[in-house]
C-alpha cells in the first residue's frame, strides 16, 4: 500500500522511443510509449508506417527503490517488421496515451541486408537458457490461441425489392455472450474504406447512416446472445432490375493470445491478427407491375399532408398552398406533382424543401411544393382536380394516387381575360394599320452587296501582295 501510494503521488510522466535510425531486413523496428510514475491504461493508434508492417504489442513494467523513494514504470511495445529493402519516412504523428494526446516527431528509417546473427548469450551457453528468464517470467511464457465465437455478419432487410423499394443493409461484427477470446478493433478506419469500395453495388442510390461511434448492443439470434457493433448501415434504392450483389468482405481484427500459465510480473497476453469474413449476399430485383407512368413513379409508402393559406380569396390575390408529401421511401427521389392547367387559375413553380430521417434502421422523412396560385375566375373550385401525385404503394403493391382535399373559394369579378389587356404588345403592333401588306422582293437590291464583294476582293489581293513583298 505504501508503494501504491507513492506512485499515486508522483507525477505522471508519458514519452515516445522511436527504434534506430537503421535496421536490417531481418531485424525489428519498434515504437515504445513508456508512463513514468504512472499506469499505462492505454495507448492507441499506432501509426501505420509505409514499408512495414505490424506485427503486434507487448507490454514491460519496471520499479525501482532507491534510499527508500519508489520509482516506476510501464511500457508498451509496437513492433514492426520491414517488407523490403530501402529507405522509409514515417511522419510525425499523434498517440493517444490515458486520454492524453501525445505528439512525436517523424524520422527516416533505413532498411538493409539482412543482419548477421550474433553470438550467442554466455547464460544461454552455460545453462541452455537465461536464468533470469525463469526469475522475471520472459521468454518462457506459453501463448495459447483462445478459439474465439465471434463472426463478421452482413445482413439485409428484405431479399426481394421492386425497382425503386429501399432495402436495408448492415455490417456487424458479433461477439457471442459465450466468447472468451480477447479482440479488439483494428485501423477501423481505413480498413472500412476499402470495404465499402467493394460492398457499395453501382446500381442503388445510397442513404448511409453515418455511424460515428460504435457501441455495443445486446441482440438475441435463435435464442443465444450476442453483442453486436455495427460499423456499417445504410439504405440502398435500386435503380433497374439488375441485382443487388454483396460480395464477401473481409475485417482484419486484433486477436490476443493468453498466457498458459499467467504470472503476477510477466506479459499476461500477445498481441496477434485474425481476418473475419462475411458471407456474400444477393437481392433480387423485381420490375414494377404495368403503368403508363412505371418508369417515374416514385416508390415507398406515403400520406399527403397539405396546408393553405386561405380558404377563401378575391380573383386577382396570390394564395399559398403546401402540398406535402410524408412518409418512408427514397425522400429525395420525389418529383412535383402533376398540376392540371386551367385558364381559371395561374400556377407558378413551386419552391421545394425536404428533411429526411434516418434512425432505428429507415429511411423516412418529408418533401414540401410550395405553391403560389392566382385565381382569374370566381366560383368553388376542389383542389384534388388540379393537385394529384401518383406512386407505387410497397405496403399494398398497387398503384395509388393522392389527392388535394382542400377547396377554395374565389369571389369578386372575372379577371380571365385583364392580362391580355394590360399588356403592352410594342411598337410592330402599334404600326399594323398604318403600314401597307403588300408584299415586296428582296432580291432586287443586289448594288450593295457587288460593291462589298469588290472591297473584300481588293483587301485580300493587297494583303497577299504584302506578305509576298516581306
Amino acid at each position: 500500500m505504501c508503494c501504491l501510494g507513492a506512485l499515486v503521488a508522483g507525477g505522471q510522466e508519458i514519452e515516445i522511443a522511436l527504434g534506430p535510425d537503421e535496421i536490417g531486413e531481418n531485424q525489428a523496428w519498434t515504437i515504445t510509449v513508456t508512463v513514468k510514475n504512472g499506469t499505462l491504461k492505454s495507448a492507441e493508434n499506432f501509426p501505420d508506417i509505409t514499408g512495414f508492417r505490424k506485427r503486434g504489442t507487448s507490454n514491460q513494467s519496471q520499479t525501482t527503490i532507491i534510499n527508500g523513494q519508489v520509482s516506476s514504470q510501464q511500457s508498451m511495445v509496437m513492433t514492426y517488421t520491414p517488407t523490403g529493402q530501402g529507405t522509409f519516412t514515417l511522419p510525425s504523428f499523434k498517440m493517444k496515451v490515458n486520454d492524453q494526446i501525445v505528439s512525436a516527431t517523424g524520422k527516416k528509417i533505413k532498411v538493409g541486408a539482412p543482419a548477421q546473427p550474433q553470438a550467442r548469450d554466455p547464460f544461454q551457453s552455460l545453462f541452455g537458457r537465461d536464468p533470469f528468464d525463469d526469475m522475471f517470467g520472459r521468454e518462457s511464457t506459453e501463448f495459447v490461441d483462445v478459439k474465439e465465437d465471434a463472426l463478421l455478419a452482413l445482413t439485409t432487410s428484405q431479399n426481394e425489392v421492386f425497382v425503386g423499394e429501399g432495402v436495408g443493409v448492415t455490417l456487424s461484427f458479433l461477439v457471442s455472450e459465450d466468447n472468451r477470446a480477447p479482440m479488439q478493433f483494428h485501423d477501423l478506419g481505413n480498413q472500412l474504406s476499402t470495404i465499402l469500395k467493394k460492398l457499395k453495388p453501382a446500381n442503388c442510390w445510397e442513404e448511409n447512416f453515418n455511424i460515428e461511434n460504435i457501441e455495443g448492443e445486446s441482440i438475441d439470434i435463435n435464442g443465444k446472445g450476442y453483442t453486436q457493433y455495427k460499423i456499417y448501415q445504410a439504405t440502398y434504392y435500386p435503380l433497374n432490375t439488375q441485382p443487388i450483389v454483396f460480395p464477401s468482405v473481409g475485417l482484419e481484427m486484433i486477436k490476443y493470445k493468453v498466457a498458459k500459465n499467467p504470472s503476477f510480473f510477466g506479459q499476461n497476453r500477445q498481441e496477434d491478427f485474425k481476418t473475419f469474413y462475411s458471407k456474400a449476399k444477393t437481392v433480387v430485383v423485381k420490375d414494377l407491375p404495368p403503368h403508363p407512368l412505371k418508369g417515374s413513379v416514385a416508390v415507398g409508402n406515403y400520406r399527403l399532408a397539405e396546408k393553405l393559406s386561405t380558404p377563401t380569396a378575391p380573383t386577382g390575390m396570390s394564395v399559398g398552398y403546401d402540398f406535402t408529401l410524408v412518409g418512408e421511401g427514397n425522400v429525395s427521389a420525389i418529383e412535383k406533382p402533376h398540376v392540371a392547367k386551367d385558364t381559371r387559375f395561374d400556377f407558378y413553380e413551386p419552391n421545394i424543401r425536404q428533411s429526411i430521417n434516418r434512425e432505428k434502421g429507415r429511411v423516412t422523412g418529408n418533401k414540401t411544393f410550395s405553391y403560389f396560385i392566382i385565381p382569374k375566375e370566381p366560383g368553388q373550385y376542389a383542389l384534388g382536380d388540379f393537385f394529384q401525385w401518383i406512386y407505387f404503394n410497397t405496403k399494398t403493391k398497387t398503384y395509388d394516387t393522392l389527392r388535394s382535399e382542400l377547396a377554395l373559394a374565389v369571389t369578386g369579378e372575372s379577371q380571365r381575360n385583364q392580362a391580355i389587356e394590360s399588356n403592352d404588345h410594342g411598337s410592330f403592333y402599334d404600326r399594323l394599320d398604318s403600314v401597307s401588306n403588300t408584299l415586296h422582293s428582296t432580291a432586287g437590291g443586289r448594288g450593295g452587296s457587288t460593291w462589298l464583294l469588290v472591297v473584300l476582293l481588293a483587301l485580300m489581293a493587297g494583303t497577299a501582295a504584302l506578305l509576298i513583298k516581306k
